[in-house]
């Protein structure tokens, strides 16, 4: 502490003779007395530098041109190795395309006549006794991926079940859809109405299969003008059979209409699998048939669920029915290959 004998004249203000004042320190000093920090280039060779600095603050445009820089590029780090693009695999398709639509028949515009649908049964006769079904080729000609996933399904059921109770739920599933189809069929044919029925009281239609009644009863509605139910279909020029479920109007449209039953959802056309495949064979091999005078070229597949929510209603439009169809053809070929090369080799040997 000190005092001021005189006075002092900071900017304006006045301070009396002998003010005390209290300096707690100077920063002047304490700048004065602090170590002097070093700066991190001060260990920079700056000589050995300097040709570097200057070419980079030249403003000379260099003389190097984009192929010297791409040789001493490769001079550097090796030439570049450009990665092969993928093969692209063409599509498959049939050796022969046979037509999915029959020429001489005209398709069907107008409501057909009143009568009962048609119903022809399999005749395992003579004449077909090596005629396959359509179920039977597309079983046997799955692909690795979908025999995988197929067979792990399977194991995971038979870990949960065992080998008795996989056999017994297998017996159950394919019990309820006969049922189920059973049930269908009296709907469909029964001049009754049963929209405003309850499900009990519908003839045919045992607690096992109501939830799958309930679930498909709003597509129910859609359906008119049944012209087959559970009918035989077969291709003569490709020699193949199958058991169409119905073929009916849906929405005005006449359609191949498949029921399904799953205990998962399945909410996309893609979600059933091989199902538009079988469709497409079954409305291909009616078109051909001359048992029927009509043609179809629309698919609908219908998937119930056991607890009663609403059905999922897939449309197949002509467009993709030939595509389907197409699919068909191949899986008929892969078929019908081993067997032709084992027969030729059988002959062969003869």
């Amino acid at each position: 502490m000190f005092v001021l004998n005189r006075v002092l004249f900071a900017g304006r203000i006045m301070l009396p003779e002998s003010t005390s004042l209290t300096v707690s320190h100077f920063s002047a000093v304490h700048r004065l007395t602090s170590p002097r920090r070093n700066s991190p280039y001060s260990s920079v060779d700056s000589e050995r530098y300097s040709s570097l600095v200057k070419s980079v603050m030249s403003s000379r445009v260099s003389t190097q041109t984009p192929e010297s820089l791409q040789a001493e590029d490769d001079n550097i780090y090796g030439p570049v190795v450009k990665a092969q693009m993928p093969s692209r695999t063409e599509p498959r398709v049939p050796k022969t395309l046979h037509p999915f639509l029959n020429s001489e028949r005209a398709l069907e515009t107008d409501e057909p006549e009143a009568g009962p649908p048609a119903r022809i049964l399999l005749n395992r006769g003579q004449s077909r006794a090596f005629i396959p079904s359509v179920t039977r080729v597309l079983q046997q000609t799955l692909s690795p991926e979908q025999i995988f996933y197929l067979d792990r399904w399977k194991r995971r059921m038979i870990a949960e079940l065992g080998e008795e109770g996989f056999k017994e739920y297998s017996q159950n599933i394919f019990r309820q859809g006969k049922l189920f189809h059973s049930a269908l069929e009296g709907i469909l044919t029964s001049a009754e109405t049963w929209k405003n029925r309850h499900l009990s009281e519908i003839p045919g239609c045992p607690p096992d299969v109501q939830g799958y009644i309930q679930s498909i009863s709003h597509v129910l509605e859609d359906v008119s003008a049944v012209r087959a139910i559970e009918s035989t279909v077969q291709h003569g020029a490709l020699n193949y059979l199958g058991i169409v479920d119905c073929v009916a109007r849906y929405r005005g449209v006449l359609c191949v209409i498949d029921w399904k039953t799953s205990e998962k959802p399945k909410p996309f056309l893609s979600n059933t699998y091989d199902n538009p495949v079988q469709v497409a064979a079954y409305a291909g091999a009616l078109n051909s048939d001359a048992n029927y005078k009509y043609q179809v070229e629309n698919g609908l597949i219908v998937v119930a669920y056991k607890d009663g929510s609403p059905a999922h209603a897939h449309q197949v439009n002509s467009e993709l029915m030939s595509e389907y169809w197409k699919t068909w053809l191949l899986r008929l070929e892969e078929f019908r290959e081993p067997r032709s090369s084992v027969s030729s080799s059988k002959s062969n040997e003869k």
